[in-house]
């Protein structure tokens, strides 16, 4: 059993009760209306009630990737998290803008804000890091509300609203594709998200400053295996993985032949030494489990075993 303690379990929000008010914002990249509506059919359907920001369906004048303004998404983002009457706020959709709005929010506001429920993946990454290392609050790597795959899935849509509104279901995850790369039992504080945004945080003036004693969690889109590579070779210099405890691999859509990318896995982080399961069931494939980040947890990679356990259910 490999075990660390330099990564401290963060603040459980509350799950959610039937009727409880979520926000639904757009931190990142614009978003079509009909599959917005239809995310937010799904949510009603769970006896939620969801209330969209201002700004979801805006779009930026000069940058069309952006929904809408630096300064817009912020105050929705911020808005939500302070409204007491809020009880968890959902992103619409990832693409690409987190980082240039991360710094507009008032951190000392978000603290002095109840902590709530924060679901995202993708480019939402830097936001799950803000909120761990600015807020010290534990957020959920989960679909989005307009994204196919929230949309479309059944499997993604039980493993969010069980993790929502039973958190004591939802304790051991994983899919049957799971299974060990590097076998092994590993205990940490889970944390991580879409792996290119996880190095493109390093060296900015609030970056987390490493890994160790984590329990790491990665997955990506897109990103050519020589990317790929560059990417964690970087998290390798920089000495950020330093003192990881395990490593948990999601989904690679579009990243080359899946046996390529897992040679490359091997390669890069084989030598750590530490437990690494595969194809976990998280991130940009065709099933997106919700994963809690900043809470205890044991990973176990081996020929019986391959799945990521919660010491603690993910909401109180």
């Amino acid at each position: 059993m490999t075990s660390a303690d330099s990564l401290d379990s963060l603040i459980r929000p509350p799950r959610l009760r039937p009727g409880a008010k979520v926000a639904v914002v757009a931190p990142s990249g614009r978003l079509p209306a009909d599959r917005l509506e239809a995310g937010l059919d799904i949510l009603r359907g769970w006896d939620l009630d969801p209330v969209v920001a201002p700004h979801v369906l805006d779009r930026h004048r000069e940058l069309a990737y952006l929904a809408g303004t630096d300064e817009a998404r912020a105050h929705d983002l911020q808005d939500a998290w302070c409204d007491p009457t809020i009880e968890a706020v959902l992103c619409a959709r990832g693409g690409y803008g987190v980082q240039r709005m991360v710094d507009l929010l008032d951190w000392d506001a978000m603290r002095a804000a109840a902590p709530k429920v924060f679901v995202g993946y993708s480019d939402i990454t830097a936001l799950h890091e803000a909120f761990a290392v600015r807020a010290g609050v534990a957020t959920l790597h989960g679909p989005m509300v307009a994204a196919l795959t929230f949309l479309k899935d059944p499997a993604t849509q039980e493993s969010l609203r069980a993790t929502l509104l039973e958190p004591d279901t939802a304790r051991t995850i994983g899919l049957a594709t799971a299974r060990a790369l590097v076998p092994g039992s590993a205990r940490g504080i889970t944390l991580g998200g879409c792996v290119s945004l996880l190095a493109a945080d390093l060296g900015t003036p609030h970056a987390r400053p490493s890994a160790a004693g984590g329990l790491l969690l990665i997955e990506d889109i897109e990103e050519e295996p020589y990317r790929l590579d560059r990417i964690l070779t970087q998290l390798l210099r920089s000495g950020w993985l330093d003192g990881v405890a395990g490593i948990a691999l999601g989904s690679w859509a579009g990243c080359g032949p899946y046996e390529v990318v897992r040679a490359l896995m091997l390669d890069r982080l084989g030598g750590l030494g530490v437990p690494i399961v595969e194809e976990l069931g998280f991130g940009h494939g065709p099933t997106n489990l919700t994963v809690p980040l900043g809470v205890p947890a044991v990973l176990e990679a081996s020929l019986d075993a391959a799945t990521l356990t919660l010491d603690v259910p993910a909401l109180t």
